[in-house]
């Protein structure tokens, strides 16, 4: 209670301090990088990130990509192959004038190269950064290259599909946050009692966002998603704690004149509820960290921090804001346009047994649809972005017209005979989808004697201790077709050098999809356990952690079955991030509905009358916290442009109103018919005079 009158005392220095931190919260938010590239968030000592440092090291080689050049002489080729090796951090250019000089006739080189090379009307040049895949620099020099190339040249690469990502995500996420704040304000407009509240409730919020925001800078960098969810997840799963705050001083107000004194209890009251409320929030944020795919950590603590300034605001900068505007607030009171809702919870109530046989019918098809939407993921990140994107545009035309859907680098010990080396590529050139694979060794004892091959060509594919041989194959990466020619690839690597390793989008993308099949697996048991273990606490109770989370689990099997028989394809983040954050966000609606069943049968009801009474008092706050999800979300999913985002936000869209739904109507039917247990498992409604259950009341 000191802590709540301290606050009503000093609400303008708190009001003056949270502005002066502003200051620092958006120096930090706009210093802090962004990263687009979910291959970076592999264990760093897998053989595929390894090898990228080596090449880094040993090669000065970080990005790489092929460039397609159509309807262009060889001369003006040559040409604009000098301006980009002139590009900021472009390390090499490789193109025909590589081998030999331009005005040595191209058909010198054998066959089989100059046709893989060649189109009756394109061209392909390779070009290797000194910079990593994802750097602040190749990205400039991605876009550097463009404007040097003009329109005739398309920049295919991971390289080019983070510039292209990163670009997208710049001018959608202000609409993002915008639709978000517009969407969850008419909701709180529509369901709350006052008009202006929603405004004052999202200004407390706004300040605790970017506080969080600006203190992502001491993190170092942020994912593109980690940035794109966070603002508007930490606006709807903290939103509740607001409406909790209104709630409560309307509630006081009316037992007290004294606003200050109704503020303080106010205060005292909320802080217990939403601490009970945000650690389940918390804990399913939590649980992402526990992903070795290291995105989930990076999302998990940012949004952890975020719940938890959202509690420090809504006692703090919240109560600050209600008392200075007091006036105002009261003169805007209008009549809740949700209605009585009694008659509806006795017949909810009434009907339970109906209940119980839906909720048994829905588990089948709800988990076989949760299994196969697990199992049918797309890990192809350049799937995320809208067809007529750079990116896109340029890997479709090196698919079609030189059938290249991937490119792996191999990385063998420079020691190994050229015999050898010669060999391991003729072999790999047999197996299924590898169009070539080339090293020095493909021209080297052909036409073009090794003699003749330029100092510079030789710095470029060898090191002291490391060749580097390229392989280019006709599969997608991520499909299963590339993921088994990988497997084949990487057991004939082995026999000829054991110390050699296979690296490159495909192979990083492969180890992304046996990493992340683990982390699923592991974030729900965690998430599961931590939150079973907070719900006995909070209950005191053995079997309600059971109950409660039955209910979410089936909301969360019904959300994410529902793409397999809608026959869409997930991102391969979403199902991990949903299944962890719909249970921790929308566990409270069954919390706060089975503390008020708990209380009114402690308090002598019976076990009908509890439940309905329970049901009646806990709807206005589920609809209210539910539709606040659903509306910051829901815009999103249909704005965005980047598949990652928009289906992330559709899942919590949808999940906020699928979780709402099964509480109100299923939990009550386990509760009916589970009372009897529920008291026996319970802490303090054993000895209670509870009544005998009433039929019909």
């Amino acid at each position: 209670m000191r802590f709540a009158r301290a606050v009503v005392k000093y609400r303008v220095p708190i009001l003056i301090i949270t502005l002066l931190l502003m200051i620092p919260a958006i120096i930090g938010m706009a210093n802090t990088r962004i990263n687009y590239d979910m291959l970076n968030y592999l264990p760093s000592d897998m053989d595929t990130v390894v090898g990228q440092d080596i090449l880094l090291q040993d090669f000065g080689k970080g990005a790489f990509s092929f460039l397609v050049v159509e309807d262009m002489p060889e001369k003006d080729i040559a040409a604009m192959k000098e301006r980009i090796e002139g590009v900021d951090h472009v390390e090499t250019v490789l193109w025909y004038d590589s081998l030999m000089d331009i005005s040595v006739p191209m058909e010198m080189l054998p066959d089989e190269i100059y046709n893989e090379f060649n189109t009756e009307n394109a061209t392909l040049l390779a070009v290797f950064f000194d910079s990593s895949t994802s750097a602040d620099e190749t990205m400039q020099a991605i876009s550097d290259i463009r404007s040097v190339a003009g329109k005739q040249c398309f920049v295919s690469g991971m390289s080019a599909m983070v510039t292209d990502l990163r670009d997208l995500c710049e001018r959608e996420e202000p609409v993002y946050v915008a639709v978000a704040v517009v969407l969850a304000c008419v909701a709180m407009m529509l369901f709350l009692d006052n008009w202006i509240v929603p405004f004052v409730f999202l200004l407390s919020i706004g300040m605790a966002i970017l506080l969080n925001l600006g203190s992502n800078f001491m993190l170092g960098e942020i994912s593109y998603i980690t940035k794109a969810l966070s603002a508007v997840l930490q606006l709807a799963v903290t939103m509740d704690y607001s409406i909790f705050l209104w709630h409560s001083y309307n509630a006081q107000c009316t037992h007290t004149a004294d606003r200050k004194e109704a503020m303080a209890n106010a205060i005292h009251e909320t802080l217990s509820s939403i601490i009970g409320s945000s650690v389940t929030t918390i804990a399913g944020f939590i649980a992402l960290c526990f992903m070795s795919f290291t995105l989930g950590r990076d999302l998990g603590i940012v949004m952890a921090k975020g719940v938890l300034l959202g509690v420090i605001g809504c006692v703090t900068i919240l109560p600050a804001l209600i008392l200075v505007l007091d006036k105002p607030l009261q003169k805007t009171m209008h009549r809740s346009l949700l209605p009585p809702l009694h008659k509806f919870s006795k017949g909810v109530t009434r009907a339970f047994a109906v209940f119980l046989i839906v909720f048994v019918a829905l588990i089948p098809p709800a988990y076989y649809g949760y299994s196969q939407t697990n199992n049918e993921v797309y890990y192809d990140l350049g799937e995320c972005l809208p067809r007529d994107m750079e990116y896109v545009i340029a890997n479709t035309k090196l698919s079609e017209d030189f059938d290249i859907a991937s490119t792996h680098m191999l990385l063998v010990d420079a020691a190994l005979p050229p015999k050898e080396v010669h060999a391991m590529l003729d072999e790999m050139e047999q197996v299924d989808g590898v169009k070539y694979a080339l090293g020095l060794e493909s021209v080297v004892g052909s036409r073009v004697p090794e003699e003749i091959l330029p100092d510079s060509l030789l710095r470029i594919l060898k090191s002291d201790k490391w060749e580097l041989l390229l392989i280019n194959s006709e599969y997608k990466v991520a499909s299963d077709a590339v993921n088994t020619q990988l497997d084949t690839l990487n057991g004939i690597l082995k026999r000829y050098d054991p110390t050699g390793m296979l690296i490159g989008e495909a192979p990083c993308t492969k180890d992304t999809i046996e990493t992340t099949d683990h982390d699923f697996r592991v974030v729900n048991a965690v998430s599961i356990l931590a939150i079973f273990l907070i719900i006995a606490i909070v209950e005191k109770s053995i079997c309600l952690p059971f109950i409660l989370i039955a209910v979410i689990e089936l909301a969360i099997f019904i959300n994410l079955g529902l793409p397999h028989y809608l026959g869409q394809s997930l991102p391969f983040i979403a199902p991990i991030c949903i299944s962890t954050i719909q249970l921790g966000a929308t566990v409270d609606y069954a919390i706060l509905m089975t503390t008020h069943y708990k209380n009114a049968r402690i308090g002598g009801a019976s076990k009908f009358q509890a439940v309905s009474t329970a049901l009646a008092t806990s709807i206005p706050s589920i609809i209210v916290s539910g539709m606040g999800l659903f509306a910051a979300t829901f815009g999103v999913a249909i704005y965005s442009d980047i598949d990652m985002i928009r289906s992330i936000c559709m899942l919590l869209a949808r999940g906020a109103i699928v979780s709402m739904l099964c509480v109100i109507l299923i939990l009550p039917a386990l509760l009916m018919l589970c009372d009897k247990l529920i008291r026996k498992t319970t802490l303090g409604m054993k000895t209670k005079n509870l009544q005998m259950e009433v039929s019909g009341q």
